[in-house]
């Protein structure tokens, strides 16, 4: 199939971007990698009457560090994947992005496309909560700060109004300790049926003083685990009884979807296994 038609502007600043966003309301979408947004229009799944192409707006490309790093929003994936200081910092951003899609996906796709697409089962969104990241929002009003924990709200629905953008994605002065990131999927590069973050700051004993775990692709947006975090605080991460509780405590609470791949069942006890997994990859990082 092909989309239906539309208006294609290609703003060459912000401030344009972003009235031509409101120019167009909830009928205009913004375009970057198109790798999400570009395949539900050949379906007709979206059918905007208008897309704002950001891609030539050099202001929101980029990785930048003052004080804190930030990616702009149109960054390639693959331009994330290949930085050196995010490799060293920040690597569980790599282990994510190894799985979102392919190389051919990477090299188009976009860091804050992929974000603000909010797809429940993508890797991003629930590695910005498991970083508590900060989305920096532009619209007609200026720039606004909104918290990972607020940002993302159901299916494919976020905090940005539609005239606003996601400009950049600010990361925390202070990167986790230890870090576990795991999915099952049907195939490689394929979104996740169930997926897992887990991150902590742990003292020189490797006692764990804060802790984020972080369930996707399991309902319907990314979600923390708040039960399981508070559990860790306090333990170490190779305690293999905290492990199971842990694990456990991360699976309650939740309404899990079924769909026409796995059940909600299947999704409920692949967290568990998940969540296992993530918490002692995070251990093995223990003094290294």
């Amino acid at each position: 199939m092909k989309p239906a038609s539309f208006v294609y502007v290609a703003p060459d600043g912000l401030d344009e971007a972003v009235d031509a966003l409101r120019e167009y309301g909830a009928d205009g979408k913004a375009l970057a990698g198109g790798q999400s947004l570009v395949p539900m229009m050949n379906m007709r799944l979206a059918r905007p009457s208008a897309l704002v192409d950001i891609t030539r707006i050099a202001e929101l490309s980029g990785i930048r560090r003052n004080g804190r790093t930030a990616i702009g929003a149109t960054t390639r994936q693959k331009d994330v994947l290949a930085d050196p200081g995010l490799a060293v910092e920040f690597p569980v951003i790599r282990a994510a992005l190894h799985n979102v899609g392919h190389a051919a996906n990477r090299a188009r796709g976009t860091f804050g496309g992929s974000v603000a697409h909010a797809d429940p089962a993508a890797e991003l969104p629930a590695l910005m909560l498991a970083l508590d990241a900060e989305m920096v929002i532009r619209g007609p009003d200026g720039e606004r700060v909104v918290a990972a924990d607020d940002f993302f709200i159901t299916y494919y629905t976020t905090d940005l109004d539609v005239d606003e953008l996601l400009a950049e994605v600010r990361l925390p002065p202070r990167a986790p300790s230890v870090w576990g990131f795991t999915e099952v999927a049907r195939r490689r590069g394929d979104f996740a049926l169930a997926g897992a973050v887990v991150t902590a700051t742990t003292d020189a004993a490797g006692v764990v003083q804060s802790a984020r775990v972080v369930l996707f692709g399991v309902t319907d947006r990314p979600v923390r685990a708040e039960g399981a975090e508070e559990a860790l605080v306090g333990r170490r991460l190779d305690d293999g009884g905290i492990v199971r509780e842990v694990a456990e405590l991360a699976a309650e609470g939740v309404d899990y979807t079924s769909d026409v791949h796995v059940p909600g069942i299947y999704r409920r006890e692949a967290s568990v296994a998940l969540v296992r997994r993530a918490i002692r990859q995070a251990a093995s990082l223990l003094g290294g």
